[in-house]
């Protein structure tokens, strides 16, 4: 069962992503009325997405993925955070990527990164990833 820590932390990440979103959502009743019209099962109702933005309750893996493909996010990591499968592809790139010894300014902007909340790495990771396919 997640801890309240787990549910306030996955409702960050929610709200983020859908922040993020091409289709900003406006309350629970706007994200209840269009994460319905992705899900196939049984419709979420307004309280439901309501305690899922107030960080009370985590959705279901089924849902969670349809939320995921919806705003376009790891299901990782908006359920868990930090994403060990996106961790381990970004390491074996930045290895091929590398070669030369880390400048003073890099390691120190690499400690600050890391030092972040989670949800705020996750935003300069993905700056970093749009960045570098622009410049492939």
């Amino acid at each position: 069962m997640p801890t309240n820590e787990e549910k306030a932390a996955f409702a960050q990440r929610l709200v983020l992503a859908l922040r993020r979103s091409p289709e900003p959502v406006s309350g629970p009743t706007e994200l209840a009325l269009r994460f319905n019209l992705r899900f196939g099962g049984d419709p979420v109702s307004a309280q439901t997405a309501h305690n899922w933005l107030a960080g009370r309750t985590i959705p279901t893996d089924d849902k969670l993925l349809v939320l995921a493909k919806w705003l376009k996010v790891d299901q990782h990591w908006l359920h868990y955070g930090d994403s060990p499968t996106k961790r381990a592809s970004t390491k074996g790139q930045s290895d091929k990527k590398i070669a030369a010894k880390p400048s003073p300014e890099t390691i120190r902007l690499a400690v600050k990164i890391q030092n972040m909340p989670a949800r705020w790495r996750y935003l300069v990771e993905e700056l970093v990833d749009r960045v570098d396919q622009d410049l492939a």
